[in-house]
C-alpha cells in the first residue's frame, strides 16, 4: 500500500489541493484510495466532503480520542472512514477538535498510532494520500512516521526555497530515527507561470542544486478555488482542463517512478 505524505511547514503553498487531486486522480484510474486530513482546518475534508465535512462522524477527533481512552468496545479503524462522491475515493475527515487533542497525544507518545492503524487498512486500499497542517507538529511527524513518500509543495517563492533545505533535512532525520521505508517523492512546483521569470529562475536554481524536482508543473488556474468552491477535484469538476491534466500528468509521473 503506497502511504504519501503531502509536506511543507510553510501555508498556502497547496497542500490539500495537491494531496485531494491526486487521490481523486488515482481513484478515477480504478485505484482504491483513502484520504487523511490531518489539518484541523479541515480543507481536505471540505473539498471532496462540502459542508457535510462539519457534521460527519466519527472523524479524526473521535479516532483519536478512542486512542487515548482504551475500551473494549473500541471501533475498527474502517469506521471512521467515509465514502464521498467519487467513486473509490474515501476520506478520514479532520475535526477542528484535534487541536485540543496534541499535548495528550504528545505527552503520552501516540507518535505510531496512525502507522499501526493504516497497517491494520494493508489491503483496503491501493493508496493513501496524508493532508499535514502548516507546521512540524505532533501530526505532521505521525504522517511522516507512517508514509512511504513524502511530497513537498513550491509555490515558487524565494520564502519557499530559502526553507527548502532545512525540510529535506527534517525529513531525512526522521526516515533515520523512525520510518526507514520514508523517501522523498519528489518537490511539486505549483502554482507555476511559465511565461514569469521568477519562477523560472527559481527552478532552475533547484535543479542546479540537485534537488529532487519533479518534472510535472502545477499551473495556477482560478479553476482551483471553483474546485474548491463545489467541493469538487479537479478531474470531476472539468477533467480536460489543463491543471486537471496536470494532475493526471504529475500522477503518471509519481506512478512511473514507483515502478507501476
Amino acid at each position: 500500500m503506497q502511504v504519501r505524505v503531502v509536506f511543507n511547514q510553510k501555508g498556502g503553498v497547496g497542500k490539500s489541493t495537491i494531496a485531494v487531486n491526486l487521490a481523486a486522480v488515482a481513484a478515477s484510474q480504478g485505484r482504491r484510495v483513502l484520504l487523511i486530513d490531518l489539518d484541523p482546518q479541515g480543507n481536505a475534508s471540505h473539498y471532496v466532503l462540502g459542508d457535510a465535512a462539519r457534521m460527519i462522524g466519527p472523524n479524526l477527533a473521535d479516532f483519536f480520542e478512542q486512542v487515548l481512552n482504551f475500551s473494549l468496545y473500541a471501533k475498527q479503524p474502517r469506521e471512521f472512514i467515509h465514502a464521498t462522491a467519487h467513486d473509490r475515493l474515501h476520506v478520514l475527515p479532520s475535526s477542528p477538535l484535534i487541536a485540543e487533542q496534541q499535548a495528550k497525544l504528545e505527552a503520552r507518545y501516540k507518535i505510531y498510532k496512525l502507522r499501526e492503524t493504516l497497517h491494520e487498512l494493508e489491503g483496503q486500499f491501493d493508496e493513501v494520500y496524508i493532508d499535514t497542517p502548516p507546521a512540524l507538529n505532533f501530526f505532521t511527524l505521525s504522517a511522516l512516521i507512517a508514509a512511504t513518500g513524502c511530497l513537498i509543495p513550491f509555490d515558487c517563492d524565494s520564502f519557499s526555497r530559502d526553507a527548502l533545505l532545512g525540510l529535506l533535512a527534517r525529513v531525512e532525520e526522521i526516515r533515520q530515527d523512525h520510518n526507514s521505508r520514508l523517501e522523498v517523492e519528489g518537490i511539486v512546483v505549483n502554482q507555476f507561470q511559465p511565461r514569469a521569470s521568477l519562477p523560472q529562475r527559481l527552478v532552475s536554481e533547484l535543479e542546479e542544486q540537485g534537488l529532487p524536482v519533479l518534472q510535472c508543473r502545477l499551473s495556477s488556474s482560478v479553476k482551483v478555488r471553483e474546485s474548491h468552491e463545489q467541493a469538487a477535484p479537479l478531474i470531476a469538476l472539468d477533467p480536460r482542463h489543463k491543471l486537471a491534466q496536470e494532475f493526471v500528468a504529475l500522477y503518471g509521473e509519481l506512478a512511473t517512478a514507483a515502478g507501476r
